[in-house]
C-alpha cells in the first residue's frame, strides 16, 4: 500500500525565504501524508500554499481530505486563507485540532480571519464542504487504511503530536515540543518504534541555553541533542529534523547534520518537497 510523506514547509516561526535558504526551503510547516487513497495534511503553515496549488493542478476530481492542526501559532496556520481548496465548492474537507481555553477549533480558526487583521472572515470566504472535529487531550481516528493517534506536548499554550499508521509503518509528527518535562516518557513511548520520527530540532545546546544569544529556554522547541536523545529512547528507524530556526541557512544546517549523523548516521534533515517512504 502506497504510503508517503511529502514537505511543503519546514522552517519554524517564519517565513525565511530567499537564496540563502532554496536548499531547504523557507516556508512555515505543512507536511502532506497519504496512505493509499487517503490524503491527510499536518498543519497549514506558509507551505500550504503550494501544496493547495498542486492538489488543483493534480486533476479535474474533487480534493477530499482530512487536515490535522498541532496548534494554533500563526506559523501553523498562516497558510490557511491561501490554501486553494478551501475556496472550491467541490473539495470536501474535515479540520482536526484541539479545543483550546474554552473555544472550538472553528472558532478559533475563523479568529485569525476577522478584521482589522484580515478583509474577510472564513464563513463568507471558504466554499468547500467543511466539517470541523474537536480533537481530545489523547485519542485516535480511523481513516480508511490509516490510523492516526495523539497526545499532548510540552509547548506553550499545548500542542499535539501526531503517529500515523498504515499498512504496518509508522510516522510520529512532534513537532513544537520543548524537552525536559514530565511528558518526554510519554512522548517516548507514544513514538516507540516508530519508522519515521520527525522532531522538532530547531535550535543547537548553545543556543538553548544562551551560550549563543539569548536563552530560548521556555520557548516550547529542542535542540538536535534531544532530538537525538528522543530517537534513541524511542527506538525509531529514521529521525527527520524539522522546524528549523528562521535564521540558520543552508550551510548551517548542512553543518548541523553533520553533527547529528555522528550520532545517528541515518537522520534527515526535511527539506520543502523532499519524498519519504517509511
Amino acid at each position: 500500500m502506497p504510503f508517503t510523506v511529502r514537505f511543503w514547509g519546514v522552517r519554524g516561526s517564519i517565513p525565511s525565504p530567499g537564496p540563502q535558504t532554496r536548499r531547504y526551503g523557507g516556508n512555515t510547516p505543512c507536511v502532506e501524508i497519504r496512505c493509499g487513497d487517503e490524503l491527510l495534511i499536518f498543519d497549514l503553515g506558509s507551505g500550504a500554499r503550494a501544496l493547495g496549488d498542486a492538489l488543483l493542478s493534480a486533476g479535474s476530481a474533487p480534493v477530499r481530505g482530512n487536515i490535522f492542526i498541532t496548534h494554533y501559532h500563526y506559523d501553523h496556520l498562516q497558510g490557511l486563507p491561501f490554501f486553494a481548496p478551501m475556496f472550491v465548492p467541490s473539495s470536501e474537507l474535515t479540520l482536526n485540532g484541539p479545543p483550546r481555553n474554552g473555544r472550538t477549533m472553528r472558532e478559533i480558526l475563523g479568529g485569525q480571519m476577522v478584521q482589522p487583521y484580515f478583509p474577510v472572515t472564513a464563513d463568507a470566504a471558504f466554499r468547500a464542504k467543511l466539517s470541523y472535529q474537536d480533537l481530545p487531550e489523547n485519542g485516535t481516528l480511523r481513516i480508511g487504511p490509516a490510523t492516526v493517534r495523539w497526545l499532548e506536548l510540552n509547548h506553550p499554550g499545548g500542542n499535539l503530536g501526531y503517529r500515523i499508521e498504515c499498512g504496518g509503518r509508522s510516522v510520529v509528527y512532534a513537532t513544537d515540543v520543548e524537552h525536559g518535562s514530565e511528558l518526554d516518557t510519554g512522548l517516548f513511548e507514544f513514538a516507540k518504534g516508530a519508522d519515521l520520527l520527525i522532531y522538532d530540532s530547531m535550535y543547537t545546546e548553545d543556543e538553548y541555553h544562551g551560550r549563543a544569544g539569548p536563552a530560548r529556554t521556555g520557548w516550547g522547541h529542542s535542540t538536535w541533542q534531544a532530538a537525538v536523545a528522543a530517537a534513541n529512547a524511542s527506538k525509531v528507524k529514521t529521525l527527520v529534523l524539522f522546524h528549523h530556526d528562521p535564521g540558520r541557512d543552508d550551510a548551517s544546517m548542512d553543518r548541523l547534520l553533520r553533527q547529528v549523523r555522528k550520532h545517528r548516521p541515518e537522520a534527515i534533515a526535511a527539506k520543502e518537497s523532499m519524498v519519504l517512504e517509511p
